[in-house]
């Protein structure tokens, strides 16, 4: 199988659940197509670089997937026959993949994430203030 990822601007002014549709309308074509989705990655309202369709904003949604190699052209029609997809771009990221291995290494990714997520360092105030003399005292470098 190959290993694609398909990025794709959905419509900002959609509705929630419409937009919950959409994504989940992607992800199943897949699956319908025999296909492995190995990650469905939602990043969100961001700003786009210019306008498109008299859009400055979007909803980016980053799918990778496993499939044969038509299961590519499918996605690429429904894509530009949905109205609510501004824009789309897919790229092959692999020949030969194992589709079991990806979404264990996705997995381990999203776990990954996760961790960093919830245990962020913080400073202790006497570190700082250590940062601090060094960079302006005990340690500086004097002109003589």
């Amino acid at each position: 199988m190959r290993y694609y990822e398909t990025l794709y601007i959905v419509n900002p002014n959609l509705p929630d659940e419409d937009y919950k549709e959409v994504v989940a309308k992607f992800s199943g074509l897949v699956e319908k197509n025999e296909g492995v989705v190995t990650k469905v990655d939602e990043w969100g309202k961001k700003s786009l670089a210019y306008t498109v369709k008299k859009h400055d904003k979007g909803y980016y949604v980053l799918l990778r997937y496993c499939g044969e190699p038509g299961i590519t052209d499918q996605l690429k029609r429904d894509l530009k026959l949905d109205d609510s997809v501004l824009k789309y771009q897919t790229i092959k990221l692999s020949d030969h993949v194992d589709p079991a291995a990806i979404k264990v290494e996705a997995r381990r990714e999203a776990v990954k994430t996760d961790e960093a997520l919830t245990t962020s360092e913080e400073i202790n105030p006497e570190e700082e203030e250590m940062t601090g003399k060094d960079q302006e005292g005990e340690n500086a470098i004097s002109e003589s």
